[in-house]
């Protein structure tokens, strides 16, 4: 049975989301029912649909009292809002509410979530501080109860010195022996993140493990956003650290890295081997992942950064969005991502054209658009730099430039419609091959996600141009051979 505070949620949302009518919204991107979005929580397959939960304030598009939000799709490109899943109206999490978690299946067919609850506490000194613990909650892909055992995490359940201000994001998933694994963050003595993990026999009843990695303030300061999946043959551990200084492939602010190593389960120890940037735009945090009943790897993310959260179109309805779901892979030791296989299937009109000679910029023939699947291959040639230019008319465009020479693709919304001095260009370094790049981009009304060689890597962002700025052109300095393929999607 919901709750007050619940109840008064699903009446304002239900309410509400008939004033957006889905040509305010992306095609294939989700986004809030109403208000605001952060964190993608619970993604996850339950009883035929894959559900996603969502850090959400349904009372306004900025940051507030964190419920959950819920949707579900068949197809991961659909997506159903059903209504607000929990609400902070228990003694765990009656403060700023119910932070990030995760979900996963019972044993008696029941889907369970676990989340940080959190709770304001006044301190000896006067300031009041949240206090971060972890709770769960027990449903059927609808209605959740949160029973009387929570919270089930605290800060007595960490190592000595561990923070109670810094204690979250638990992502659970299920060990073959049917055991629960939860992976958390924590804040250390040292002023850095680690990543924790705890188990339990029946989902409620939870001890500490082993801590599977520390920062030691190498990336970041503290973590966020934790996950520990299996991905052919190795083991990722990925995180989100706050407060990274740039340094090789990472930039400053926040970032969602990956640990690739080797994870022995009897002794519950994680091996890192590699370290990467798990995507090198502007617009890219707080990922999760889930397996997929055919095995596939899937992870979502939030289509966001928190320094450009103010940055938001004047009186919108909904603000935040998640990413196109992606696969993941491992090929030479690093993660590579592309789109999942279900947008083929929405594939619709093909438009193609081969071995195009490009110098001044240049148009073709029915490409465009702001809802497309294009790729773009430039051929290996002697020229000095190559640029796509989306969403573009005479006042507005998104601009991809690539360097044969440092092999730097840059992606730059400067003149994207944004009127804040946030970041608007970021760069990252792909795969030298004399000049051959293959560039496959998504775009969906207020976002662009690009895939470089195939995902090796892939730089994300929102764009808040006007929706009539729909042209596609293509500029080199000197000569470029490209090819240039566009599907419509029909979704």
């Amino acid at each position: 049975m919901s709750s007050t505070i619940l109840q008064k949620a699903r009446d304002y949302e239900e309410e509400h989301s008939a004033a957006i009518s889905a040509a305010e919204r992306p095609a294939y991107h989700l986004t809030p029912y109403v208000g605001w979005m952060n964190d993608p929580n619970g993604f996850s397959f339950y009883h035929g649909k894959y559900h996603l939960f969502y850090q959400y304030n349904p009372y306004a598009t900025q940051w507030g009292p964190m419920h959950w939000g819920h949707a579900v799709s068949t197809d991961l490109l659909h997506w159903e809002y059903l209504p607000c899943a929990i609400a902070p109206d228990s003694t765990s999490d009656n403060g700023p509410g119910c932070f990030s978690g995760s979900a996963t299946e019972m044993d008696d067919g029941r889907q369970l979530l676990m989340y940080t609850s959190v709770v304001s506490e006044k301190q000896p000194n006067g300031e009041m501080r949240d206090i971060q613990t972890q709770s769960v909650a027990v449903g059927d892909g609808l209605d959740y109860e949160k029973p009387a055992c929570n919270p089930v995490l605290t800060q007595k359940d960490l190592p000595e010195g561990y923070s109670k201000f810094d204690f979250r994001d638990p992502k659970i998933w299920r060990e073959a022996d049917g055991t629960y694994s939860a992976v958390t963050v924590a804040l250390t003595e040292d002023g850095s993140g680690a990543a924790v993990l705890f188990q339990s026999k029946d989902g409620f009843d939870w001890h500490f493990v082993t801590v599977l990695a520390r920062n030691n303030n190498v990336y970041g300061k503290m973590w966020e956003c934790p996950d520990f999946f299996p991905l052919d043959g190795k083991h990722v551990l990925m995180v989100g650290p706050m407060e990274m200084r740039p340094s090789g492939e990472f930039h400053n602010g926040h970032n969602v890295i990956a640990f690739v190593g080797s994870y022995d389960e009897k002794t519950h120890t994680f091996t890192r081997e590699q370290v990467q940037l798990v995507d090198g735009g502007i617009d890219f945090y707080a990922t999760q992942t889930t397996q997929a009943p055919d095995g596939r790897r899937l992870m979502t993310a939030w289509l966001q950064t928190w320094s450009d959260t103010e940055d938001k179109p004047q009186g919108c309805k909904w603000f935040g969005q998640t990413i196109c779901p992606r696969e993941l892979h491992l090929k030479d030791g690093r993660i590579v991502q592309t789109p999942v296989r279900e947008l083929d299937a929405a594939h619709g009109k093909r438009t193609l054209h081969e071995d195009v000679t490009v110098q001044n910029e240049t148009a073709l023939a029915d490409i465009g658009g702001r809802i497309a699947d294009l790729t773009v291959t430039v051929a290996a040639g002697e020229y000095r730099s190559f640029t796509v230019k989306l969403a573009a008319d005479a006042a507005y465009h998104t601009r991809l430039t690539y360097d044969p020479y440092t092999s730097l693709l840059t992606l730059d919304r400067s003149c994207a419609g944004s009127r804040a001095d946030i970041v608007h260009t970021r760069s990252c370094k792909v795969r030298s091959q004399n000049g051959a790049l293959k560039l496959r981009i998504l775009l969906d009304k207020n976002s662009v996600e690009v895939f470089a060689n195939d995902g090796e890597q892939t730089m994300t962002a929102w764009i808040y141009t006007p929706q009539s700025a729909d042209g596609i052109t293509f500029a080199a300095d000197g000569q470029a051979t490209i090819t240039v393929e566009q599907f419509e999607l029909n979704l």
